[in-house]
C-alpha cells in the first residue's frame, strides 16, 4: 500500500501560501501595469455582458495570513490600529483630545457581535461580507512623501480584496479598496467615539450621519427614529458621522455612487463598555424595551466604479482647523441658526483666550462684557423707554378706569366704539409725552440674534470641552454637578426682574416673577459655559439698573 501510494496515487493539493508580515517586500504603490493585472484577478468573477451567468472565480494563488495581527501607525495627530482580520480600523486615538478619565479619545466604538469595524465590507443593507473574517496579509512601507502605508491583500474562500491605507503627516489619511464582493460598500460607524454614561444621558449631545452636497449639509439624527435610507451620492463633497465635538468624514477622490444610512440600537446602553449593535426596526415596530436603548447610526459608502478611493478626516470639529482644509468641512460645525454671527463671536472668544486669559471661563465673562458694551445703545434705549412707560402708567390706568364701565353693554357684549375711543385717548397720551409703546421691546428683539448666536457657539465649541473654570467647575461643556451656578443664576434673574421698570398690571407682574423659576429649572442641565454667560449677563443688567436708579434719584433730588 505504501509503494502504491508513492508510485501511483495523485499528488496532494498544494496548501494555500501563508505569508507573514516580515516576508513581504513589495513596494507600497505598484506600477500601473501591475495594479491592472492585480485588479483583473478581482474582476474575473464578473460577467462580461449583462445576462450572462457569472463564471466561477479563478484564484491564481491563495493569499492569507496565519494568524490575526495588529498594525499600529502613529503620527502627531493620532494613533491608529488596524487588524488584518478583515483589514479594518479597530482603534483611532486622537493625540490632542482626552477623555474625562484622562485617556485619549478613541473615535472607533468598542463592540461585540457581528457588526463590522470601519472600512469593513458590507452590502447596502449592512450585511457583513465573509471578507471581514478573513486574515489578510499586511505590508508596511513609507512613501517618498513621508506617508506611512499599510496594504492588506487577501485571496481565498471568502473572496478577494485589497485595501491600502496611507496615513499622511497632515493628519488626514487615504483609503483605497478593491474587492470581488458583489454590490459592496465600505462601512463606517456605528456612531463616533465611546460615550460615557453621562454623555449618553446628556440631552444636548448631538449625533448624526451627515453629508454635504450642492444644497448644503443634511443631517440624519438616529434619535428621531429615521428609518434606513439610501441617497444618491454623485455630487457629494463629503459624507460622515458626527457627535457634538468630533467628526469622521470621507471625501471622494473617485466619485461615490450612493450611501446607505442605517440606524442601530445599542443593546449595552450603559456606556463606557463594548457596544452590542443590532439593526433598529421601524419606529412602529419597536418593543418597549427597545425604546429605551441608545440609538446610533452607521454609513455604507458605495463607489461609482469597481474601487473606492477616498480621503478621510477623523478628528475634532475645530472650526479654524476645518476651514483651513479645502473640503468645506467647517460646515459640519453646527453653530445654530445664527451661525453668521456665531463665527465672529467664536474668533473673539479664541482671541481673548489666546491673548488675555488662558482660561475659557474668564474668556466667556470678558466676551459677555464686550457684547454688553457693544449692545449698550440698544439696552439703554430699552430701559429709558420702560422707565417712561412706568411713569405714564398711572395716567394710562386712569383712562382705562374711565372707560371700564362702557366697554360692554347691558347684555355683556363688547362695545367696539368705546374700545376705539379708549385706545385713541391712550395713543394721544403717548404722542403727547413722546413715548413709543414698542420702544422697550424692539431694542430687546434686536439683541436676540446675538444672544442666540452666543448660545449656539457655547453649545458646540470644542474649545469648551473639558475646559475648567475654577473651584468645582472642571468642564464648561458639562452641567454643574452641584447645581450651584444655575441656582445663583436664577437668584440673579429674580433680582433683575424686581429692578426692571414695568408698566404691567399686578397680575402680569406676578406672572413675570415666575420666569426666574422657569429659567432656573431649565438651566439645571445646561452646559456650565452657557450658565456662566447668562449669569454674567444678569449681573451686568443689575449693575446697569443700579446706575439708572442712582441717576433717577439724583434727578428727582435736583427737581425737589
Amino acid at each position: 500500500m505504501l509503494l502504491w501510494q508513492a508510485k501511483f496515487a495523485p499528488s496532494p493539493p498544494t496548501p494555500p501560501r501563508t505569508v507573514g508580515t516580515d516576508e513581504v517586500s513589495e513596494p507600497a504603490r505598484e506600477p500601473t501595469a501591475q495594479r491592472e493585472a492585480s485588479s483583473s484577478v478581482l474582476r474575473e468573477a464578473v460577467p462580461e455582458r449583462l445576462g450572462e451567468p457569472a463564471a466561477a472565480p479563478t484564484v491564481r494563488e491563495a493569499i492569507a495570513a496565519a494568524a490575526e495581527v495588529r498594525e499600529i501607525v502613529e503620527t502627531e495627530a493620532y494613533r491608529v490600529e488596524l487588524s488584518n482580520r478583515g483589514a479594518q480600523v479597530v482603534s483611532f486615538e486622537l493625540s490632542d483630545h482626552q477623555r474625562a478619565d484622562g485617556g485619549p479619545v478613541n473615535l472607533v466604538r468598542a463592540r461585540d457581535g457581528d457588526v463590522p469595524f470601519p472600512f469593513g465590507i458590507v452590502d447596502l443593507d449592512g450585511r457583513s461580507s465573509a471578507l471581514n473574517g478573513a486574515l489578510f496579509v499586511a505590508q508596511r512601507s513609507v512613501s517618498v512623501d513621508g506617508d506611512q502605508v499599510v496594504t492588506f491583500r487577501y485571496a481565498g474562500a471568502a473572496g478577494e480584496a485589497q485595501k491600502t491605507f496611507r496615513f499622511r503627516p497632515d493628519g488626514l489619511f487615504e483609503v483605497e479598496i478593491e474587492t470581488s464582493a458583489p454590490g459592496w460598500g465600505a462601512f463606517l460607524g456605528p456612531g463616533v467615539g465611546n460615550p460615557t454614561p453621562d454623555e449618553l444621558s446628556n440631552r444636548f449631545a448631538r449625533k448624526s450621519a451627515l453629508y454635504l452636497d450642492g444644497e448644503g449639509v443634511t443631517r440624519v439624527d438616529p434619535n428621531k427614529g429615521a428609518p434606513a435610507q439610501r441617497v444618491a451620492a454623485g455630487g457629494f463633497r463629503w459624507v460622515g458621522l458626527e457627535d457634538t465635538y468630533f467628526l469622521s468624514a470621507l471625501m471622494p477622490v473617485e466619485p461615490f455612487s450612493e450611501i446607505a444610512i442605517l440606524p442601530y440600537l445599542d443593546e449595552a446602553s450603559e456606556g463606557g463598555g463594548s457596544a452590542r449593535f443590532s439593526a433598529a426596526p421601524p419606529k412602529d415596530q419597536l418593543t418597549d424595551a427597545q425604546k429605551d436603548l441608545a440609538r446610533e447610526v452607521g454609513l455604507v459608502v458605495r463607489p461609482a466604479g469597481d474601487r473606492l478611493v477616498a480621503l478621510a478626516y477623523w478628528g475634532g470639529k475645530k472650526y479654524d482647523r476645518l476651514a483651513a482644509l479645502p473640503y468645506q468641512l467647517e460646515q459640519a460645525v453646527n453653530l445654530g441658526f445664527f451661525s453668521i454671527l456665531a463665527r465672529p463671536l467664536l474668533f473673539g472668544l479664541q482671541w481673548i483666550h489666546d491673548n488675555m486669559v488662558r482660561n475659557y471661563g474668564w474668556a466667556i465673562i470678558l466676551m459677555t462684557i464686550l457684547i454688553r458694551v457693544l449692545l449698550f445703545p440698544l439696552t439703554h434705549k430699552s430701559v429709558v423707554s420702560m422707565q417712561r412707560m412706568q411713569e405714564l402708567n398711572p395716567k394710562i390706568q386712569a383712562i382705562r378706569q374711565k372707560f371700564r364701565s362702557k366697554l360692554k353693554d347691558r347684555q355683556g357684549r363688547p362695545n367696539s366704539e368705546a374700545q376705539r375711543k379708549m385706545n385713541e385717548e391712550i395713543m394721544g397720551l403717548y404722542k403727547k409725552e413722546g413715548v413709543n409703546p414698542a420702544g422697550g421691546c424692539l431694542p430687546m428683539l434686536l439683541q436676540m440674534p446675538v444672544l442666540f448666536a452666543f448660545y449656539g457657539l457655547l453649545s458646540a465649541a470644542i474649545e469648551l470641552r473639558l475646559a475648567p473654570w475654577m473651584f468645582w467647575i472642571h468642564d464648561l461643556s458639562a452641567p454643574d454637578p452641584f447645581y450651584v451656578l444655575p441656582i445663583i443664576m436664577g437668584a440673579s434673574q429674580f433680582v433683575q426682574q424686581k429692578m426692571t421698570p414695568s408698566a404691567a398690571d399686578p397680575m402680569q407682574k406676578r406672572i413675570f416673577m415666575l420666569m426666574p423659576i422657569f429659567f432656573t429649572v431649565l438651566f439645571l442641565g445646561f452646559p456650565t459655559g452657557l450658565v456662566l454667560y447668562w449669569l454674567t449677563n444678569n449681573l451686568l443688567g443689575i449693575v446697569q439698573q443700579l446706575v439708572y436708579k442712582r441717576m433717577r434719584e439724583k434727578k428727582e433730588a435736583v427737581a425737589a
